[in-house]
């Protein structure tokens, strides 16, 4: 097998430390500017600077107690058992590659192919030099920076987007929360199904078969046409499973705050969003589908109606889409105020009567403004949430691992929902397959207490749908 050495670039260890111990039994190569670049950017408490040290404390880690014969060498590699974010760089006494660390400038020889003096032309001359004095290597430059990978190809560099990260190979392959049944499928399963129905009125079936193991927890079953209920999959075991007969919010039905599920992936929402065994709730939709309002009906149902919650949380990662309008005086509520645009516009839906009077209203919004709470992400960390709705607004923009830093302040009796659009990611060197809304999506698939649901109709207004698909 052909020796392979990756050249890696500085934003790949700031995106992900744990990179080092990612490349199976390959060997590793950092250039001294690399160094250089994380050292000025240590500082600060910034999600980079967070990762910058810890890439520190993984190298003073494998470089303590080593001799520069060692270095010169290359230092083993442990396997991965990344369990967290302790500092501690994973080890299982089973080296699989080896870490290379510059320490001499590029080959004098080489052509000046690459004027100037950035750090990135300084990664690629090295890269150069080890495809000189490697010859039967293949030699891989590692980069998030697409033109620096498209200088690497100029140059005659094989280079490669960092891939470990990514959730899925395709997006598509996401989990949609649904699937719909054939026609035939009560005929197919009448002889050995089983139902009931419980004090509450909902119906219950159980059955067996190979579609039935298909399925997962929570995930809702419907008829394309219409021909028989909505069910959600509430146990399964192998390939038998208990279905529920779902609350129905269309229009002419019950409603949530007023609020009435528009097509069947939006009752679908209602149903995760009201259902109190649920403790984690995703919701993907393109602008218009209805993510946030759903939400907050369900929110401000379950707060002020039936005092499920003690208050609502919303929250979002204050990245803004054009120019940054600079500093924002006030209190962290007031700081956060203006990122919470789609906040009021929702409560200005949930909130308006033509009966009501002037005074209703005011009354009305400062009850609101009592149960609502907005936060900002950067202030999360070491929180505990109890008896909260918590609402965790354009997740797209979160990494995983901020994800987990969120999700992990749930305490007793608290519910987080995730509400985002992959097509608008606005956090540098996050891609739809990387975000950490689609590695929650995936990891919390099947999940007893989790739910999601891909919404996939606008129903904002006809012109908001038709922009929506044709631009």
């Amino acid at each position: 097998m052909t020796r392979r050495i990756f050249v890696l670039d500085t934003n790949v260890l700031m995106h992900d430390p744990s990179c080092l111990f990612r490349f199976e039994e390959h060997d590793i190569y950092l250039p001294m500017v690399v160094l250089e670049e994380l050292d000025a950017a240590k500082k600060g408490t910034s999600e980079v600077s967070r990762n910058v040290r810890q890439v520190s404390r993984y190298l003073d880690q494998m470089i303590r107690g080593v001799n520069q014969a060692d270095i010169e060498a290359g230092l083993p590699l442990p396997v991965p058992e990344l369990s967290g974010d302790g500092g501690k760089a994973p080890d299982t006494g089973k080296p699989i590659g080896k870490l290379f660390l510059q320490i001499s400038p590029p080959n004098a020889a080489l052509p000046d192919v690459l004027p100037g003096n950035k750090p990135d032309n300084s990664i690629l001359l090295t890269a150069l030099a080890l495809k000189t004095e490697h010859t039967a290597a293949r030699i891989t430059l590692v980069s998030k920076d697409i033109n620096l990978r498209i200088k690497a190809a100029v140059t005659g560099v094989h280079a490669e987007d960092y891939s470990s990260d990514k959730v899925l190979d395709d997006l598509d392959l996401l989990e949609a929360g649904y699937r719909d049944l054939p026609g035939s499928f009560w005929a197919d399963h009448g002889d050995d199904m089983e139902s009931w129905t419980d004090n509450t009125g909902s119906a219950w079936y159980k059955l067996s078969g190979d579609d039935m193991a298909q399925c997962h927890r929570n995930q809702f079953l419907y008829f394309d046409d219409d021909s028989g209920p909505e069910l959600l999959v509430k146990e399964l075991d192998g390939d038998t499973a208990t279905l529920r007969v779902i609350d129905d919010y269309s229009q002419g039905k019950q409603s949530v705050w007023g609020v009435h599920a528009r097509n069947r992936e939006q009752n679908f929402a209602l149903n995760l969003l009201l259902d109190p065994d649920i403790d984690f709730v995703t919701i993907l939709g393109a602008a218009g589908t209805g993510k946030t309002l759903l939400t907050l009906a369900a929110a401000l149902a379950q707060t002020l109606d039936d005092s499920r919650f003690r208050e609502i949380i919303m929250t979002r990662v204050t990245v803004p889409v054009g120019d940054d309008i600079g500093f924002l005086p006030g209190t962290e509520e007031e700081k956060m105020t203006p990122w919470m645009g789609a906040l009021m516009d929702n409560l200005e839906v949930l909130t308006q009567s033509d009966e009501a009077g002037e005074w209703e209203r005011a009354a009305t919004n400062e009850l609101l403004s009592k149960r609502i709470k907005i936060r900002s992400v950067n202030f999360m960390r070491g929180r505990t949430f109890v008896n909260r709705f918590v609402i965790l607004d354009e997740a797209q923009n979160l990494t995983a691992k901020q994800m987990k830093t969120l999700i992990t302040r749930a305490g007793p009796n608290s519910k987080i929902v995730c509400l985002g659009n992959l097509a608008q990611i606005d956090t540098p060197y996050l891609t739809e397959t990387t975000s950490g809304l689609t590695y929650v999506v995936d990891h919390f698939r099947g999940w007893d207490h989790a739910g999601h649901v891909t919404l996939a109709r606008g129903e904002r207004s006809r012109l908001a749908a038709f922009a929506s698909e044709t631009l």
